[in-house]
């Protein structure tokens, strides 16, 4: 074993810059940027200031701040722009779907958008605080993904929701569980994959190029893998199937170093998405749409979904036709959620949608960047799967409303309506922040002994 220094680690005697400061600059930029947003729309569509943007601008604010001092406190050393990307994201999701809400007065979005984003941030204080290491969570590997199979299996008991069984309602409360199972089949695939790494990438039969693992070895984890997508297909919820896949090959693949997991990965999803988009009708109908979104308006029906969508990222131009100003709402019942993206092309143009997007890969990359500097094998994984599924996330939902792949049915993280979703994503945050400050805080042999502690090949 050959001993290196770990990536970001300090020199002898000095320590990383902690950066709230610039966190808190970040923030206040963030929170000022959604309330001319919100003031924008009013002006836009009222020629008025909104009578309570004062109120959301100080909410928004006391949500900001709340998350930055638990993350000064608990989390001194974490990367200073996670949760600056996170609170525009959510500020600008609020903005746009109250933008919506004018259209639609009788079912209006962003009050309760706003509760769920109260929670979101909540939970994020709740895990910042409480988990002080990331390593405990993978005590719990077994747990979370029994866990995360009841959480799949219990919608199917419940009718479906436009075409999908991914919905559990209860009174007026309704939530998707299916937004939850995915954090802990994170914490499962992490948990065994770097328990079970030279296992994977060195022992087994070599077919071609790929070495296969032996089956005790990989069976459990390619088991629970088939069982959520099976019952994701059953319940047709084919775009979080789509991002259960790729998270696992793209964590497989990270585990072991070999490439061959990727042509695997992409035979295996094409051939899964040609059999379930011939076989299933409700999939079926929307491969057709994709395949010719202007068919409805040839024969007189009017346009679909998609052909809106498309009308609409083509009158935004380059810059757009201004907040407030769009005609996004014909899209009908899922332009605050599905399709929220192209309110966003449509209003802001090729620029704003261009700076919304290196927001999410900048929030992607500073996950990446967390995981590749962690010293052990379970935090680098979990790092990179999380900061994978907003990465996966945002190219499904991208990809759909823009006519690039078939539409799936999720909601863009932190930006469009939906309770579950928003919830989830800021936990995700939260617990990139909580590596992330790992990863960059001082280890305690860099001090103690004024010599840079080693890192062995095997992660220890």
């Amino acid at each position: 074993m050959t001993a290196t220094s770990a990536p970001d680690a300090p020199p002898p005697g000095l320590r990383l810059p902690k950066r709230r400061g610039v966190e808190l600059s970040l923030l206040v930029c963030a929170v000022l940027l959604c309330v001319y947003g919100y003031i924008d729309v009013g002006l836009s569509r009222n020629s008025a200031v909104p009578p309570d943007a004062l109120r959301y601008g100080a909410g928004l604010g006391v949500l900001a701040l709340l998350a930055h001092l638990a993350v000064r406190f608990r989390a001194p050393y974490a990367d200073p722009l996670l949760l600056p990307i996170a609170v525009l994201l959510n500020g600008l999701g609020l903005v746009l779907i109250y933008r919506l809400d004018l259209e639609t007065p009788q079912d209006e979005a962003a009050p309760a958008q706003l509760i769920w984003s109260t929670l979101g941030v909540a939970l994020f204080i709740v895990v910042v605080v409480f988990l002080r290491d990331h390593r405990v969570l993978q005590r719990y590997a077994y747990l979370s993904v029994v866990a995360a199979l009841v959480l799949m299996i219990v919608p199917i008991l419940f009718p479906a929701v436009n075409g999908a069984k991914i919905w559990i309602r209860i009174g007026g409360l309704s939530f998707q569980p299916g937004e939850f199972a995915k954090i802990l089949l994170a914490i499962f695939f992490a948990a065994y994959l770097a328990a079970n790494r030279n296992a994977l990438a060195y022992t087994g039969r070599r077919i071609w190029r790929l070495q296969l693992p032996t089956g005790r070895v990989l069976g459990p984890i390619v088991a629970i893998w088939l069982l959520s997508v099976v019952v994701l297909v059953l319940e047709r919820d084919l775009g979080t199937s789509l991002l259960f896949f790729g998270l696992f090959v793209i964590m497989l693949y990270v585990a072991t170093g070999r490439t061959g997991w990727i042509a695997v990965g992409l035979l295996l999803a094409a051939a899964g998405a040609f059999a379930v988009g011939t076989l299933e009708p409700h999939v079926h109908s929307r491969v057709e749409d994709w395949l010719d979104p202007f068919a409805t308006i040839r024969a007189g029906q009017g346009p679909g979904q998609l052909a809106q969508s498309l009308f609409a990222f083509a009158a935004g131009g380059m810059l757009g036709a201004g907040l407030g100003l769009g005609h996004s709402i014909l899209i009908g019942f899922a332009a605050k959620s599905d399709f929220i993206l192209a309110t966003a092309g449509e209003e802001l143009g090729l620029v704003g949608l261009t700076a919304i997007f290196m927001l999410y890969a900048l929030l992607v990359a500073r996950g990446y960047r967390a995981g590749l500097a962690l010293r052990d094998p379970f935090g680098r994984l979990l790092a990179i799967g999380f900061a994978s599924i907003i990465a996966l996330q945002v190219f499904v939902i991208a990809g759909g409303v823009m006519g690039l792949i078939p539409l799936t049915g999720m909601a863009m993280p932190f930006l469009a309506q939906g309770g579950s979703s928003v919830v989830t994503n800021w936990i995700i945050v939260a617990l990139l922040i909580r590596v992330s400050d790992s990863a960059r805080a001082p280890h305690p042999d860099t001090f103690d002994t004024g010599v840079i502690a080693p890192v062995f090949e095997d992660g220890r």
